[in-house]
Order: structure tokens, then sequence, then C-alpha cells
């Protein structure tokens, strides 16, 4: 087995180091407990709910289409959840919340392990697949993405890092689900 370069433990203790900086500086940059709670309103959007609500309307709203792209949104969320999970077990990263001192959690974490955002993942992934079938709905759909990223990073739930993985992975997979399903 190779060992791994000094270079590159180096670079990952920067970049780890880069994250709890950031993490710190946007904790000290909200402005009150006040703008925590929107924040945290659409961080709870992001758990799931609004997007099963979303895949549950699309026949409704667009009969026989918004059934296939609601097959698509369900082998996408399966997917991701798959993945999500794995990824999570492996890397095995403690929120911010619980590693750094002086980050507190301003809502309540669904699991253990930070990397990557689950919030983000979905958000990103099921955006992506949205905007490509309803563009008209695009810049609804990624404000709404932009806010539960951010919000998972100002509520010291995630570092930047663990967000900016998540939206990267959720797009491979949206590219893959809308070019093979």
């Amino acid at each position: 087995m190779r060992a791994i370069p000094v270079w590159s433990e180096r670079l990952v203790a920067r970049g780890r180091a880069l994250d709890r900086q950031c993490v710190l500086w946007i904790q000290g940059c909200r402005a009150s407990v006040w703008m925590s709670w929107p924040l945290i309103a659409v961080s709870k959007l992001g758990d799931g709910a609004l997007w099963v609500a979303v895949m549950l309307l699309l026949p409704w709203i667009d009969g026989q289409a918004g059934v296939a792209r609601m097959g698509q949104l369900l082998a996408l969320g399966a997917i991701n959840v798959g993945l999500y999970l794995w990824i999570k077990r492996r890397i095995a990263r403690p929120r911010p919340c619980h590693a750094c001192e002086g980050v507190r959690a301003w809502a309540r974490p669904l699991d253990t392990f930070s990397f990557p955002s689950g919030h983000t993942l979905h958000a990103v992934a099921f955006t992506v697949v949205l905007s490509h079938h309803y563009p008209m709905l695009s810049a609804m759909l990624w404000l709404f993405c932009l806010l539960v990223a951010a919000s998972r990073v100002v509520l010291g739930l995630h570092y930047p890092s663990d967000v900016l993985c998540a939206a990267g992975l959720a797009v491979m997979t949206a590219e893959l689900v809308l070019r093979f399903i």
C-alpha cells in the first residue's frame, strides 16, 4: 500500500483549517438569533417533505410527463441516499458544531456526521432535474437551493466543503438521471 504524500496531508490540513475559519467567520457574521429563524425554516423545508410533496404533485400538474419526472426524482433520491449514507459512514467527519469550539448548532442535526451535506445534495440534484423540465421555475428553485445550502453552514451543521462537495456530487447524479432515466 502506498503512503500518502506529505504535501497532500498538508493540503488536507490547510483545507480543514480554512473550513473551520469559514464556519467561525460565518457564525460571527450572523446578525442575531432572529436571522437564524428563516434559515432554520428553509433548512427544515430541505429535510425532504417539500421534495416528496413536489414529486406527488407532478403527476397531478403535468399528467403522464409528470409521472415520468416523478420517476426520475424517485430514482435520483434513491441513488443520492445510497451515496450519501455510503460516503458519510466512510468519511465520518464530525459536524462543526461538535468539532469546533465557538460553533453553535442552531438546528438539530439529523445524523452524526457532516460530510457530505445531504440537504445540499438533494436540493441541488432536484433543482437540476426540475429546472431542466420546468425552466420557468429555475430562478425560484435555485434561490431555494442556495438558501438550503447556505443555511447548513450558517446554522453550524456543515463546513463549506461539505456543501460544495455535495453540490458537485448532486450535479453529477442529476445529469446521469437526466441522461439515462
